[in-house]
């Protein structure tokens, strides 16, 4: 059995994989993509995301599962690995904790208007007043994609006295289903997208979305940038139908110098880096594929299977 991986988790892997296991350490695009090519088993994450399709797609007639860290799997040729029979094995958990403690500073700095604070010191200048004076006491969040990352959000923001509504596929727990959460819009003050990018989420927000806001009312995104229709967002920031934006992903990334979402009013830009804002990332990583490795190769259930027909 062969197994391509990433020379960066070497230290934290090699010592702990089983006799017999042959391992193709890949530093580079084209060793993922020839080390695949006769691999079982292949984690094969690469920056930027489209490098990973592209070695996937090198994988041979051997190969049996992928693993990744990602949690969401829009960079991988999903129509491919489904009809191969290729099992994925997603991160999610891995940056669960890192995201959604992202969103909340995105929600904080929002109610406190941080943004405007920090320019301030930019300019040194002392403010008389504070550009932010929303208290999260009890103030309503709906938390689009209510799963790993979704309930820490909305826990945290308990914490705060926020009353939080989370949208689920299946509407278990008390949550909203996918039909539902539009209507009720004008009722909340922030609104969360965390779930999964699929074919049902692109452009989830877009201008009667916008629309439906409660005035004031802001949009954080720690998903993907492509649930949010760009003209109709930039359309409602300038005109202020809603309070402002946080967004942590954008489409496309990185975000040109140029794009009008740099000078958008009421918005923070903050490059993506929700899920690498901590230090534990690749060690859960790695410790969560020993766990599948030894799963798989004793035929037992793995842990974080993905459904590629719905793409999480």
């Amino acid at each position: 059995m062969k197994a391509v991986l990433p020379a960066p988790a070497r230290a934290l892997l090699e010592s702990r994989l089983p006799a017999g296991l042959e391992v193709a350490w890949f530093a580079t695009p084209t060793e993922a993509a020839a080390g695949i090519a006769d691999a079982d088993i292949a984690w094969v994450d690469m920056q930027p995301t489209r490098l990973v399709a592209e070695a996937v797609r090198a994988g041979g007639p051997n190969l049996r599962w992928v693993s990744t860290i990602y949690a969401g799997l829009d960079a991988f040729p999903l129509d491919w690995l489904r009809e191969r029979g290729i099992m994925v094995t997603n991160g999610v958990g891995i940056n669960a904790i890192a995201v959604a403690e992202y969103a909340v500073m995105g929600v904080l700095a929002a109610a406190k208007r941080f943004d405007e604070v920090v320019r301030a010191q930019g300019r040194r200048e002392w403010l008389a007043d504070a550009p932010g004076k929303v208290e999260l006491f009890e103030t309503k969040a709906l938390v689009v994609g209510y799963g790993a990352i979704g309930r820490l959000i909305g826990d945290r923001l308990a914490a705060f006295g926020v009353e939080v509504t989370g949208v689920t596929r299946s509407g278990a727990d008390g949550t909203l289903t996918p039909d539902r959460w539009r209507d009720l819009l004008p009722s909340f003050d922030w609104v969360i997208l965390a779930a999964p990018s699929t074919t049902e989420t692109k452009a989830m927000i877009g201008a009667s979305e916008l629309a439906r806001f409660k005035p004031g009312a802001w949009l954080v995104n720690i998903a993907r940038g492509d649930m949010i229709e760009e003209a109709a967002l930039l359309a409602a920031l300038r005109s202020g139908a809603i309070g402002g934006a946080f967004l942590d992903p954008t489409n496309p990334e990185p975000l040109p110098a140029d794009h009008p979402l740099w000078a958008a009013p009421n918005c923070m830009l903050t490059m993506h880096l929700s899920g690498r804002s901590q230090t534990r990332m690749f060690a859960r990583a790695g410790e969560l594929f020993l766990s599948n490795l030894d799963a798989f190769r004793a035929g037992r259930p793995m842990r974080n299977v993905a459904d590629l027909g719905r793409g999480y």
